[in-house]
């Protein structure tokens, strides 16, 4: 079955003047007040998006409830503070779209039907995918189990419940992004996606092999952006003192083969950052580098907005 479209969602609203405010919460109906915020510049000058899918940290009384983990293991597999390392962006004039919501709950870096039929009560649709990498590994658009490894579920659930999350929470975003992206592509000829992400330190390292690694570059090998994009987004932080890697261990999720179109101007770079290099990963308390980082990631951003339009405008263009 077909995603069923991304403009469906019954709380999604379009914002209007979107460039005029500098950040909009959209509501939803419980267990959240509010499912994504878009920070928004005063006014667009960079032909960017940015997009923090997994940095939400508003756990509802319900699901909690429903976990055998506390707070505290549900945020094994949040990366937290994504969302203000990268928030420099709007000062230089792109906007940043945050989901509000947590990865444990719901992960909208995978395709909105990426589920695991032994979590449910009942049959699944023929429309579900059951036999991604991502599913057999626990780590569906709903999880199976946090970063660490540890069961989130304490009953199976219901595919009504898993419908109306993704109605709820998975299409508001999606719609945000895809509006986002099309209207930076229309105002500027393309549009640099940035999706930011943090990756445990001890996954980085062994998953690597070669020591210490701060961040890992995703552009599905090159097919979700220019090459020129992911070179200077190395260069850079190389220029920075961090040590960088490409598409190991991590090549880029749904978001980043999804909306990365180089051939049609629209180029997708996930980026991964090493928890260790702002907080403590056990207690989630930002540590002394992280305004250095911060400042860095501005910097970061203000590089990838220099490189030449020639370089990333749609091809024939």
């Amino acid at each position: 079955m077909p995603e069923r479209g991304m403009t469906g969602a019954h709380i999604w609203s379009k914002p209007k003047a979107m460039d005029s405010k500098p950040s909009q919460s959209l509501s939803g109906q419980e267990p959240f007040g509010a499912v994504l915020e878009i920070v928004a510049p005063a006014e667009r000058r960079l032909p960017m998006v940015l997009a923090s899918p997994h940095s939400g940290r508003d756990y509802p009384a319900a699901f909690l409830a429903q976990s055998n983990l506390p707070p505290n293991g549900l945020r094994r597999s949040e990366d937290s503070y994504v969302d203000e390392l990268w928030g420099g962006a709007r000062d230089l004039g792109a906007p940043l779209l945050k989901a509000l919501f947590p990865r444990a709950y719901l992960d909208v870096n995978r395709e909105p039907y990426e589920l695991d039929p032994s979590m449910f009560d009942g049959p699944l649709p023929s429309y579900v995918h059951s036999d991604t990498p991502r599913v057999s590994a626990g780590l569906g658009t709903i999880a199976r189990i946090v970063s660490s490894g540890a069961e989130i579920y304490r009953r199976k659930l219901s595919f009504a419940e898993a419908e109306r999350r993704i109605e709820q929470l998975y299409r508001p975003y999606h719609t945000a992004l895809r509006q986002l992206t099309d209207e930076t592509l229309n105002r500027f000829g393309y549009c640099i996606l940035l999706d930011c992400h943090s990756m445990p330190s001890s996954g980085a390292d062994a998953a690597n092999g070669h020591g210490r690694v701060d961040f890992v570059l995703g552009d599905c090998f090159g097919s979700a952006c220019a090459h020129q994009l992911t070179r200077s987004a190395d260069a850079m932080l190389s220029h920075l003192g961090y040590r960088c890697v490409r598409n190991t261990p991590y090549a880029g999720g749904y978001t980043t083969r999804h909306y990365g179109a180089p051939q049609r101007g629209v180029h997708a770079l996930q980026i991964e950052i090493n928890r260790r290099l702002y907080m403590d990963e056990d207690t989630h308390v930002r540590n002394e580098w992280f305004g250095k980082l911060q400042s860095d990631l501005t910097r970061v951003v203000a590089a990838l907005a220099a490189l030449p339009a020639d370089q990333l405008l749609p091809r024939g263009s």
